[in-house]
This record gives C-alpha cells, sequence and structure tokens, in this order.
C-alpha cells in the first residue's frame, strides 16, 4: 500500500495511491492526515488497505495521481534522525574532509539529529543561500516508525516500522568541516531533506510491519525524489544488526514518537 500527502496547509490531505502510481483516491474519511493514520496506526492500517484495494478495482472515486501535488509524506515530523550504515559512503565522506574512520564503525553507525520542520517535497528545487556551501546530494532510504520504546533490541525497533520511503539528504560540504570542528555537530552544513512523493508500507497487505529492515528486503517502487534511488545494499557493506539505526536512537529516549523518520545513507552521493 502507498500512501501520499496532497499539498494542503500545514499537513497535506492523505490520499492511498495505487501500485503503478498512476492514481488515487483520497483517504479522509480514514484519516486526515499521514500523521493521524500514525497515531490510530492499529485500526486505521486495515481502513487504508481495504482503500488500496479498492482503489485496484476501481471501485472507489478516483483522480489521476501526480507527484508534482504532493509534499513530503511528512510534511512536519516530530523527529528526523539520519544515520550512517553504508562503510563505503562513511569511508569516502570522511577522507573528502581529512579524517579518519571511527574505531566502531562496524557497530555503532554515525547518527545526528537533522531539522524536521519543513522538509522538502519530492518535485520541488532544493533552496540553498549560496551556491559556494557546496550541496552534495545523497540518496537515502528512510523509514516513518511508530512508538519505539526506550533500549529496546535491534528486532524490537524493526517491529515498530510503519512504512518506507525514499529521501534527499542535502549536505553543505563547504560549511561542514568547520561546524564539526566546533564539536557540537552538524545544524547550518545541513539542508532541508527532500523525500518521495509516497510512504508505502512493506510485509502483508496493510501491515507492513517488518521485523527486519536489511538487505533482504524487497524495496517497494518509490519515485525518486530528486535524485536517484540508492542502490540496493551489499551484505558486507551494511552494519551487522540491521535494527541498529534506530535501536540505537532509542538508548538515551524514553520514547521516540509517533512519526520519527531515520535515513539510511546511501554507498554513494553525486555532487551537483
Amino acid at each position: 500500500m502507498k500512501l501520499a500527502p496532497l499539498k494542503h496547509g500545514c499537513d497535506g490531505k492523505l490520499v492511498v495511491v495505487s501500485r503503478d502510481l498512476t492514481k488515487a483516491t483520497s483517504a479522509a474519511a480514514i484519516a486526515p492526515t499521514l500523521q493521524a493514520a500514525l497515531d490510530s496506526w492499529a485500526e486505521a492500517a486495515a481502513r487504508l488497505a481495504a482503500l488500496a484495494d479498492q482503489l485496484a478495482r476501481d471501485a472507489v472515486p478516483l483522480f489521476a495521481f501526480r507527484e508534482q501535488d504532493c509534499a513530503a509524506p511528512l510534511p512536519r515530523a516530530y523527529q528526523w534522525l539520519d544515520g550512517s550504515a553504508y562503510l563505503n559512503h562513511v569511508g569516502l565522506g570522511r577522507k573528502a574532509r581529512g579524517a579518519e574512520m571511527p574505531p566502531n564503525a562496524l557497530t555503532d553507525p554515525l547518527m545526528y539529529q537533522g531539522s524536521s520542520d519543513a522538509p522538502f517535497g519530492p518535485r520541488g528545487p532544493i533552496l540553498l543561500a549560496d551556491e559556494a556551501y557546496g550541496a552534495d546530494m545523497e540518496a537515502e532510504v528512510a523509514v516513518i516508525a511508530g512508538d519505539v520504546p526506550m533500549n529496546v533490541s535491534a528486532d524490537e525497533a524493526g517491529q515498530a516500522i510503519r512504512l518506507v520511503m525514499l529521501a534527499n539528504d542535502v549536505s553543505l560540504r563547504n560549511l561542514i568541516p568547520a561546524e564539526l570542528a566546533k564539536g557540537f555537530g552538524f545544524l547550518q552544513s545541513k539542508a532541508q531533506t527532500a523525500f518521495s512523493p509516497v510512504a508505502a508500507t512493506l510485509g502483508g497487505p496493510g501491515g507492513g510491519l517488518i521485523a527486519r529492515f536489511g538487505a533482504e528486503a524487497a524495496l517497494p517502487d518509490v519515485p525518486r525524489p530528486n535524485v536517484a534511488p540508492p542502490p540496493r545494499p551489499c551484505r558486507q557493506d551494511k552494519l551487522r544488526a540491521s535494527g541498529s539505526i534506530p535501536r540505537r536512537s532509542s538508548r538515551s529516549c524514553s520514547s521516540l514518537g509517533r512519526a520519527l523518520a531515520i535515513g539510511d545513507t546511501s554507498r554513494s552521493s553525486g555532487k551537483f
């Protein structure tokens, strides 16, 4: 099942989208926004899945789906956490700024907390104050999670995954070295992230819950957000524990809250 928000106000209007991304139908009778659906996911997921089945049979009012009409799946997420689990990408990024790989890179993923208040939509421009900042576009896989208790295991964290989408993580490479040298991490050197127009469930019809989000998981057909989709991860290039990023996020938080998005950085990036 694929869900998308049409541009409307601050949080969009939730629609269910066909598998081939050509048509959609309003989900307003179930939930006005994706956030509202996540807040009552146990009930809403089954009803949205039934609506998706009706859409597939043209049994409900429908309209042509246009990616240009969509905002990011969560126009205002409670939190956006980005983790680097592709070690080749981590190594290249650090080499570019003259830094060594951390000694615990195989077991402890790099993470930062980014801005989640106003992510870019799938077909809009990437806004920069100055091109000299050195914009670097990175294709990523992202997940939307439900509540994640403090200090859960990797498998327990995986069970909280609700939806998967693609992201275009924008880094301002020429600002990063000086900002990291201050010892407080990313802020100004990370522009807003752009997301795919739809977020898709994994697993059985309507359920969308998976125990693990690893190399063996089949990625859904989600259109690219401004850049090409990331390559499928090589098993040896992933961290051993595929749930380690959401698990790591829970170590110091009693609950990460609904609508948490976690990025998984791709092995390559293109500079534009």
